[in-house]
């Protein structure tokens, strides 16, 4: 087969697929999703503290009885754990090992990995490493990658395409994603791994992460409070809700590659000005705003162009921004019984 061909789509609804940071956001609708798909699934998370564990736990509780599910409480950073996993050692509900990877374990966090940098490579960079390492070694069918639009730095040409050069990443948590890319592309090269990169554009949607924000703002919001809003509020985000993320991962499950990278967002862009004012009037409050200087680490633009996402994954996303907003605010008045 032609390097970069799409194979004929395969059903892998039988298979095993590991899902590293299935506990976290992106990954428990993940998860969710395949689980209900038919698919079996061992889910490899850490349940580290960069945010309050007790909500990864609360993400994960609907699928813990799950027959098709395996929950193990481990790191990507060790080997010996990895090994069991492959080999199918130690499970308590499914009988083998993985015969996928889908990668999303990771440090979050562009202006956390400023403070640790070193943190970003461990986990971001070894870690990804070590799951390539066994993708070779256990010979994965398939192994899905998520990277990030942060990995296009401050790039002027807009939208941005997956062949666009892209040399100046601003924040430890972008320089390692792109590292892990180019590792990824190695080891496809030597090993021959099918393998799917997905950059991923600001995903949002129920169960984000705290320090996200349109959570935040949300939460502010219907406390009342101030809204802090770095620079002057022009900067632009293209923001991706959760569901259409998910169509981009199951899309790529279905149709696996020999090697591709695909941007995962919603082709539009909107300004945080106009953001804030979105959640004001999905939340019935008067937002107030504490204006300051913009934040190192942060880009003036996110844009996708996902022109090869549609045309070779079938991907389109559904979702706008303003009824993402909506359901969004929707669900978070009901997880945290908030009231306008």
């Amino acid at each position: 087969m032609k390097k970069n061909e799409l194979k004929e789509g395969i059903n892998i609804s039988k298979e095993i697929i590991l899902v590293t940071g299935g506990a976290g956001f992106i990954g428990s609708h993940l998860v969710e999703r395949l689980l209900k798909e038919g698919y079996k699934v061992i889910c490899l998370d850490n349940f580290n503290d960069y945010y309050d564990t007790k909500l990864k736990e609360k993400n994960i509780s609907n699928v813990l009885d799950n027959p098709n599910f395996e929950l193990i409480r481990g790191d990507i950073l060790d080997t010996k754990l990895l090994h069991h996993i492959f080999k199918g050692e130690g499970l308590r509900t499914l009988d083998s090992g993985p015969s996928t990877i889908v990668h999303l374990a990771a440090m979050a966090g562009v202006r956390a990995s400023i403070v640790s940098p070193d943190l970003y490579v461990d986990v971001d960079v070894k870690g990804t490493l070590n799951l390539l390492d066994m993708a070779q070694m256990y010979e994965i069918k398939q192994f899905i990658f998520a990277s990030s639009s942060s990995v296009y730095g401050i790039n002027k040409k807009v939208p941005f395409r997956e062949d666009d050069p892209i040399q100046l990443q601003i924040s430890p948590y972008a320089a390692a994603k792109k590292s892990a890319e180019l590792f990824c592309m190695t080891y496809n090269h030597l090993y021959n791994i099918p393998i799917t990169i997905l950059r991923l554009f600001t995903i949002y949607g129920p169960r984000q992460r705290p320090d996200m924000a349109i959570r935040k703002f949300t939460g502010l919001a219907l406390k009342d409070k101030h809204i802090t809003m770095f620079g002057d509020g022009t900067s632009k985000r293209d923001y991706t809700y959760v569901s259409d993320c998910i169509d981009g991962f199951m899309s790529s499950l279905k149709n696996p590659m020999d090697f591709e990278i695909f941007n995962i967002g919603s082709g539009k862009t909107i300004q945080l000005k106009e953001l804030i004012e979105l959640i004001g009037r999905a939340t019935g409050k008067e937002i107030k705003i504490e204006h300051l200087d913009n934040q190192v680490g942060d880009v003036p633009i996110t844009f996708s162009d996902i022109t090869k996402a549609r045309k070779l994954l079938g991907y389109e996303p559904e979702v706008s921004i303003e009824k993402g907003v909506r359901t969004f605010v929707e669900w978070y008045k009901n997880e945290y019984k908030e009231r306008s």
